[in-house]
């Protein structure tokens, strides 16, 4: 009777138990396991609140007290072996009962009561919520307990996210504080690639802007029209890369998102060709389109073919994919991707998110990097560049504000963005420096780990993905870092890197010069030593893992050659100043390339 009992007062909480005939319960309830124990109670012991109601029946040291309003502090995931209704929070993944017990929380104790004869019922009053009468209705969806599963599996499977305060200061780039202004602690993890956030000239450009025409748009062009600025910045988009025409919106994911979508609705029958890797915003285009989406595997031009040939040529194509992927560093082979895109009758979008700015003689991305010196002689056409239909990029991430935008010759203009967005593209286009800086800070990032033997996902590009492979330990790295070193590197893990493959994402800068460089690699040789993860030689002894520790593979050359970056071609330790196009930068020394 008392599990009975205890079945009818959880009701409201237990999806099993909202789903389960009274006549299914009840005969759970009469039949023996062979143990002394109904069947019910078997069940009831896999339940995250039935067993905890039952383990708080046994220990009823906060279930008993009846005259003093109940109160729990915040709990943390240290107590979770504590036989209490923390614990019973902790284990389902809710650290946070400052504000009273939750509902779940609740109906262990209540359930735990009853089981035992007792009377009294606790309310949500006694913990300072108020009261929301509720009934028991099988046909009623519970909001409330699916929002909190879901994070509860989050919890379990060390997929949930912590984010730590971390405010980047414009005058001591790449430094940050933290919660406190007093603490100090060194990025290495920021999108803002070229640091163009703090770049003098640009700050004072963008005052000037701000203090005449203030800092919104107004509204989209369809209620506050074009804004100078705004078309003199797509005209510079569209010339960075060579096409008719750009279009600005808020971000790039807003880009890809409302141009996939678009094509992909309005061309008749369209499939869209998706690359295994590419970024959650195209793929939500392509869903948002309804056109039939086929996915090849990452950067494999096998597999693209054969599934560009199995449709008639008369079927409207397009090929999705990206130019540097960002938690993984690879680069796409475009000139071959337009190749077949040409042979079976599609289109080519490309997303330059993590390359404009950073790559090519003028920073338009790969494509034009992949013609060097065609487009430093600005000779565009009958290039890699001129061949892919539509790119889209970023104004915040190397470019170091906000916003998006898409340049192709079918354009039509929706958005608009504030006035002062205008400035870094300029610079860039013309300026050398930050981004060979960047490059050579990213070789000695690279060379330097490999010395430690710590696992870098090989890749030719400015991404150094330091692999892990376990999400908890990610987690714990990061939080290692941050507090013993303070250096701040975010933990990726799933749904953004498989599960099995989580790492750690550094990104250098033209700002983390060798001294930073060093604590970075002495700070990981003894986070990796501590806490026991995995180098490349273990990575070697179980076959590998994510181009980690896989035998007889090529080793990769970084995109950028020693000739762009301005480099003798001899071997042995270069000079500390480059001389590049009778701009003076001040790299790291590197070891050049035999």
């Amino acid at each position: 009777m008392a599990m009975e009992f205890l079945a009818r007062h959880c009701c409201l909480f237990c999806p099993f138990l909202n789903k389960t005939s009274p006549t299914t319960l009840r005969a759970l309830a009469s039949s023996a396991s062979g143990n002394g124990v109904s069947n019910l109670q078997v069940a009831a012991r896999e339940c995250p609140v039935m067993g905890a109601a039952m383990a708080v029946q046994s220990s009823r040291s906060y279930a008993t007290s009846t005259t003093t309003p109940l109160h729990f502090e915040q709990s943390s995931p240290s107590k979770v072996n504590e036989t209490s209704i923390d614990s019973v929070h902790a284990k389902a993944g809710v650290f946070d009962t400052s504000k009273g017990i939750c509902k779940h929380g609740l109906a262990v104790m209540n359930a735990a009561q009853a089981a035992t004869g007792e009377n009294v019922e606790v309310t949500p009053a006694a913990v300072g919520t108020p009261p929301s009468p509720q009934k028991c209705h099988s046909n009623v969806f519970h909001y409330e307990d699916f929002y909190q599963a879901e994070l509860t599996k989050k919890h379990k499977d060390k997929s949930y996210r912590f984010f730590n305060s971390i405010n980047r200061l414009a005058k001591e780039f790449p430094k940050a504080h933290t919660n406190s202004e007093k603490v100090r602690v060194t990025v290495w993890c920021s999108n803002d690639y070229l640091g163009m956030s703090k770049n003098k000239e640009v700050l004072k450009s963008m005052h000037n802007v701000l203090n005449k025409y203030g800092a919104g748009a107004g509204g989209t062009r369809n209620i506050a029209g074009h804004n100078t600025h705004t078309l003199e910045l797509e005209a510079t988009l569209a010339d960075l890369h060579s096409k008719e025409a750009a279009l600005v919106f808020s971000s790039c994911y807003v880009a890809n998102d409302a141009t996939l979508s678009t094509l992909g609705s309005k061309l008749p029958n369209c499939v869209i060709f998706s690359d295994q890797l590419n970024h959650a915003s195209m793929i939500q285009g392509i869903r948002h389109s309804s056109a039939h989406k086929i996915v090849f595997k990452h950067n494999d031009l096998v597999d693209l073919e054969n599934k560009l040939k199995s449709l008639p040529i008369e079927v409207p194509k397009i090929i999705a994919f990206e130019s540097v992927y960002s938690m993984c560093g690879s680069i796409a082979p475009i000139e071959k991707i337009c190749y077949l895109a040409d042979k079976y009758g599609a289109i080519t979008f490309l997303d330059e998110v993590h390359a404009v700015g950073m790559y090519g003689p003028r920073g338009a991305g790969v494509a034009e990097h992949l013609d060097f010196k065609a487009h430093a002689n600005g000779r565009p056409e009958n290039t890699v560049m001129s061949r892919v239909d539509i790119i889209t990029g970023t104004l915040g991430k190397a470019y170091g504000c906000v916003g998006g935008y898409r340049s192709d010759p079918l354009l039509l203009a929706l958005f608009s963005l504030p006035r002062f967005l205008q400035q870094s593209w300029p610079y860039q286009k013309t300026t050398f420096t930050d981004r060979a800086a960047q490059q050579l800070n990213t070789r000695y990032v690279k060379a330097k780990l490999a010395e430690h033997d710590i696992p870098v996902v090989p890749n030719p590009s400015h991404i150094v993905a330091v692999l892990v492979g376990d999400a908890a330990m990610a987690k714990i790295a990061s939080d290692m870092l941050l507090e013993r070193f303070d250096i701040y590197v975010q933990a990726i893990n799933y749904p953004t890197v498989p599960v099995g493959e989580e790492r750690l994402r550094v990104t250098p800068t033209p700002g983390h010069g060798p001294e930073l460089a060093e604590n970075l690699a002495n700070a990981l040789e003894t986070v990796w030593t501590e806490l026991g993860i995995k180098r490349v030689k273990d990575w070697e002894a179980v076959g590998g893992l994510a181009g980690v520790g896989v035998k007889d593979t090529k080793s990769t050359k970084p995109i950028w050659t020693d000739a762009q970056l301005g480099l003798a071609p001899v071997t042995g330790v270069q000079a500390d100043k480059v001389v590049v196009e009778e701009e003076s930068i001040y790299a790291i020394p590197i070891q050049a390339a035999a």
